[in-house]
């Protein structure tokens, strides 16, 4: 199945947003930014996500900062890539650069893979699994349990021009029916939603 994913698939027009939207309701890691995984260790959780247990998670290492610790993880990656058979090659030399594009095309692969394997559907506890890896805690401890501040954070609105000022009244109010749902799912708001 990996080896079929071309750069003319749909996978490679997710944008960053829905990438880490995915990334958050998957692995419960708050990142800003694409090239934040750019460690290989969200790659190996992903992973770990899919294939449960196949990841041997206490080789991963959340704190990598250098390239040679992100080059461990990376290979962690390519060792249980091999024992799956995916003939998918990792450009880790690029990757740990974290060029944006680079690593938003390895995460958009990534998505795919995951989702057409039983569509990503596996009771898995990542913060459990994180625990394991050096660096696991920390990185755990930045993505907020709660997710409530999501909900109502909106942008300020900014001081415009006259000629501006309808276009406003409609940016307005998209403002506030997309500040009354969170972009992304949150199990917290979804479990209110279904018991009401």
């Amino acid at each position: 199945m990996a080896s079929n994913i071309g750069m003319m698939d749909s996978a490679y027009f997710v944008g960053r947003s829905e990438i880490l939207c995915w990334i958050k309701s998957t692995l419960q890691l708050n990142l800003s930014k694409v090239e934040e995984a750019c460690s290989g260790a969200v790659h190996c959780q992903l992973m770990d996500s899919v294939h449960p247990g196949m990841v041997p998670m206490h080789k991963v290492n959340f704190d990598a900062k250098n390239e040679y610790e992100m080059i461990q993880n990376y290979k962690v990656l390519q060792d249980v890539f091999n024992k799956l058979k995916i003939t998918k090659h990792i450009e880790v030399s690029k990757l740990v650069k974290g060029r944006p594009l680079d690593n938003l095309e390895f995460m958009q692969w990534m998505k795919r893979y995951c989702d057409s394997v039983n569509g990503g559907l596996v009771n898995y506890n990542p913060l459990e699994r994180r625990e394991a890896c050096k660096g696991g805690k920390e990185a755990s401890k930045k993505c907020p349990q709660s997710q409530a501040s999501s909900k109502g954070s909106t942008a300020a609105p900014k001081v415009q021009s006259s000629h501006n000022a309808r276009r406003n009244d409609v940016s307005s109010s998209n403002q506030s029916v997309k500040a009354s749902k969170p972009s992304c799912p949150v199990p917290a708001y979804d479990a209110q939603v279904h018991i009401i």
